[in-house]
């Protein structure tokens, strides 16, 4: 036999040996049992944040402006039974630190990342401004979200020691001579947004990753300690309790998870303890205006596997130490790591199952209650968007993405108050499932990251229809609907379904 001839033989064996492993494994059904009887956390919601594009995609062309709405809130179907949006339960809205007013001095580059804000350098306050943040904000209620929260990345210009939305040195940038000046400041802004939309702003996070530099001039942000985020929570509390407001702030938005748990950065990690033990110089878990729950962001922590489950598991473990504490990861999108890099806008199946990926294991590894997306609405050519836009103020074209109907099988489809449940472990690196019930509903998750379609099955739900219906997003379908029997589901390749069945 030629060498060509041996070389053809070698490469059809290869082929037969990697098509019969594929084949073997698209026939073998994977079964889950589902523990009814130990339910886990209960879900609060999922949502995502105006910040930096609403601004201008608020003011763009009514029909265009409603579209985005439309996609990020609807909980319609259209006459196919399709969802029209992912229904998302949060909005948060950006309260800015007046770099917008600033313009090229605010020493930030991007006019799309200066932010406006209701008070003006000279002090006065305009109620007519942030008019695209507030059309999407009125957008939002009108579609039915239920929750609000403003969240803070600078205090505004007149309260920090340069004058800037962001350090000059990497450090502390609140004047904490002017704290209650700050604190005052968030308060009215609460109630001009009441005024300007008939909704009290539920919750209000008053800083965010607060142990990153901020000294770059990229956007607005202020580093803090964890002394000084007691010492500002404290003087917020009472600036709320006085002027009777009931919105409860939300803390802490680490910069990533282990900063709530096991870091070793002292003055500014072990987050849990720090504010929740009664023990602790820096406790606010007893302030009547502090929300009885902390926040971090999935950021730096997703790979390897083993580290990232460790980490989520180490937060779960930390906040089960404190009775009845909630633990949010409240911000994501995808900067980077060893298995995807941000830069380079993707409207496929890549981010969509990297994210879908993620909810499941800040849900079930780390208890999360609520899941919160970064930009729901990016003109960059980044993957940090739900919904894109063109790099253009005024007008331009909408682009929905798969990461979007990916992040809708969780969020259009897991009410407020499902809880969690347990499932058997699930033996197969490639599908990721997670279980909920609510009301008289189980509604399962399955991402399925083969490259082949998955047999799958369920199993002790008790007594439940056989007939389930299907929601799943691929490469070809954006939360198509379908039905199916229960004991012949059969998911597609590198999809993410949404599974209900109904108890009888």
């Amino acid at each position: 036999m030629n060498t060509f001839s041996r070389a053809l033989k070698v490469i059809a064996l290869l082929t037969f040996c990697s098509t019969s492993a594929l084949n073997a494994q698209e026939s073998q059904t994977v079964k889950v049992t589902v523990d009814l009887e130990n339910p886990m956390q209960t879900i609060e919601g999922f949502g995502a944040s105006d910040a930096w594009t609403c601004q201008f995609a608020g003011l763009w062309p009514d029909a265009k402006r409603n579209k985005m709405a439309d996609l990020l809130f609807s909980k319609k179907l259209d006459r196919d039974g399709k969802p029209i949006g992912i229904g998302l339960d949060f909005w948060r809205f950006s309260i800015g630190g007046g770099s917008s007013e600033q313009g090229k001095e605010s020493g930030i580059k991007s006019e799309w990342r200066r932010q406006q804000s209701f008070l003006k350098i000279n002090g006065q306050y305009d109620e007519r401004a942030m008019p695209g943040q507030m059309w999407f904000f009125n957008a939002a209620k009108s579609r039915g979200v239920k929750h609000f929260l403003g969240f803070v990345n600078s205090p505004h210009v007149n309260f920090t020691l340069n004058n800037k939305a962001f350090s000059s040195d990497g450090k502390g940038n609140l004047d904490f001579n002017k704290v209650q000046d700050f604190s005052n400041d968030l308060a009215k802004t609460i109630q001009i947004i009441k005024k300007k939309s008939g909704v009290e702003l539920e919750y209000l996070s008053p800083i965010n990753e607060p142990q990153w530099k901020w000294n770059e001039g990229n956007q607005e942000g202020c580093p803090y300690d964890n002394e000084q985020i007691s010492a500002l929570v404290k003087n917020l509390s009472q600036t709320l309790k006085n002027q009777n407001l009931k919105t409860k702030i939300q803390i802490a938005e680490a910069g990533q998870l282990d900063y709530l748990s096991t870091h070793k950065d002292s003055s500014k990690s072990q987050q849990v303890s720090y504010f929740f033990n009664p023990t602790s110089a820096g406790y606010v878990g007893n302030l009547s205006n502090v929300d009885h729950s902390i926040s971090g962001h999935s950021y730096f922590t997703t790979s390897p596997e083993a580290r990232a489950i460790n980490i989520r598991q180490s937060v779960a473990s930390e906040v089960s130490k404190v009775k009845d504490l909630r633990f949010w990861m409240s911000e994501y999108c995808v900067l980077g790591d060893s298995l995807l890099q941000g830069g380079g806008r993707d409207l496929g199946m890549v981010t969509a199952l990297f994210i879908a990926k993620l909810i499941h294991h800040d849900i079930t590894y780390a208890n999360a209650t609520s899941w919160q997306w970064w930009l729901a609405i990016s003109s960059g050519d980044y993957k940090d968007g739900l919904v894109y836009i063109d790099d253009n103020q005024k007008d331009g074209e909408v682009y929905e993405s798969k990461l979007l109907w990916a992040f809708g099988n969780y969020s259009r489809f897991i009410p407020e108050g499902s809880k969690r449940l347990k499932i058997n472990a699930v033996n197969d690196q490639d599908l990721y499932v997670s279980s909920y019930v609510h009301k008289k509903k189980i509604i399962t998750v399955v991402v399925n990251y083969r490259k082949t379609k998955a047999n799958f099955a369920l199993e002790g739900l008790g007594a439940v229809k056989n007939q389930v219906q299907l929601y799943t997003t691929s490469a070809t379908a954006s939360l198509s609907p379908s039905v199916a029997k229960l004991s012949e589901l059969i998911l597609p390749e590198e999809s993410v379904t949404t599974i209900i069945a109904d108890l009888n």
